[in-house]
């Protein structure tokens, strides 16, 4: 195990689940559905600072009822994938920028940070204990969810004075197992996921908590997801459900792919940026920008804009077909269907996550050889 921290190792003699069980979990899997057998955690107090990194069986935790993060949200989390490739090797995508989101998303929330070697270090023992957990495949993999959590037990409104880490794993199928379709979408124009100043940055549970209405609002009419606009003047788009959102203009040798830009009130994803990257490799143009809702339905009407889709961990790539609202009605995106850029960019991000080609800018850290 790499980095400053040893995760004391307390899986002695637990009982684990039987290879066929495990087998037939990973012969159908869903998305969070199953948990492996082991999590890690580690405590934080203002006295001992960063301290008991463990290793040990999943199970519940026992907690008081006057637990401060059940009172007053201080509570955060991460997701990050392991891969594991041809060679049998697992490796996990970009974990270190995981890592600083995930200290930024602590500061906002006044919690203690994680280090970084703490958090990349818990991914490794977990994943090697667990490693039979990690299914292979180019759209399967271990989906890692790193948690942090205030742990004071009062009512007092203030930061806490102690904190838990954990991390826990679950195997992930294919996210589109009968191919990928396009989602349709409904713009809320009657919520607002973050305002300037607040905490649209942070990756914490209160901001998914609130989603939750315009969500069950975008089902109703029957949309997938919803399209968050900016709080002001209610009309710039800036993204969809928790992922971010990518534009293409045109198509072929003049495509360019626009994203809305980071103003404080979006989730800084990492395949967000990382898109950036991998389209410049790829010749097309990119552009961090501003787009509101009307120039959405222009552009897409008029052939301007021939694509849209979103991006984030769980599903890498998600085209959108269909666009709803209650102010600007409904229409089509590319006819409804998936686009060239769209595909061309999934499958490229997945080739480098599955170790389909070479890795040029060195973001796959290996867990297990």
């Amino acid at each position: 195990m790499s980095g400053l921290w040893e995760i004391e190792n307390r899986t002695a003699g637990a009982a684990r689940r039987a290879r066929a069980q495990r087998e037939e979990i990973l012969a159908n899997p869903g998305f969070g559905k199953y948990f492996t057998d082991s999590m890690v955690t580690a405590d934080w107090t203002a006295d001992k600072g960063w301290h008991d990194g463990q290793l040990i069986p999943y199970g519940p935790l026992s907690l008081d009822p006057a637990t401060n993060f059940m009172h007053y949200g201080q509570a955060i989390f991460e997701g990050l994938k392991a891969y594991r490739h041809e060679d049998d090797s697992i490796k996990t995508f970009r974990p270190f920028e995981n890592a600083r989101r995930f200290g930024r998303s602590a500061r906002r929330l006044a919690m203690s940070e994680v280090p970084e070697e703490l958090f990349v270090a818990s991914i490794e023992a977990l994943v090697e204990q667990d490693q039979d957990w990690v299914p292979g495949g180019r759209e399967r993999s271990l989906y890692l969810r790193p948690f942090l959590i205030s742990t004071e037990i009062g009512l007092g409104v203030r930061p806490a004075d102690s904190y838990k880490y954990l991390l826990i794993a679950s195997p992930a199928g294919a996210y589109f197992a009968g191919g990928i379709s396009p989602v349709s979408v409904w713009i809320s124009d009657d919520y607002a996921r973050a305002a300037p100043g607040g905490t649209g940055e942070a990756k914490c549970a209160g901001n998914y908590a609130g989603s939750l209405l315009a969500q069950a609002e975008a089902a109703a009419h029957g949309c997938d997801q919803v399209v968050w606009l900016d709080a002001i003047a209610r009309q710039k788009i800036e993204e969809m459900g928790g992922m971010n959102l990518y534009f293409v203009y045109g198509s072929g040798d003049s495509a360019r792919v626009m994203t809305p830009k980071l103003t404080g009130t979006l989730l800084p994803g990492i395949t967000r940026e990382s898109l950036l990257t991998v389209a410049q490799d790829l010749g097309i143009r990119v552009d961090e920008g501003e787009i509101t809702v009307a120039e959405l339905k222009v552009g897409c009407e008029s052939g301007e804009i021939t694509e849209v889709f979103a991006c984030g961990t769980a599903a890498v790539i998600t085209p959108v077909g269909h666009v709803k609202s209650r102010l600007n009605g409904s229409f089509e995106v590319n006819g409804g269907t998936t686009g060239e850029i769209t595909l061309a960019l999934r499958n490229a991000l997945l080739d480098i996550q599955s170790g389909e080609v070479p890795d040029r800018h060195n973001w796959m850290h290996p867990l297990v050889d």
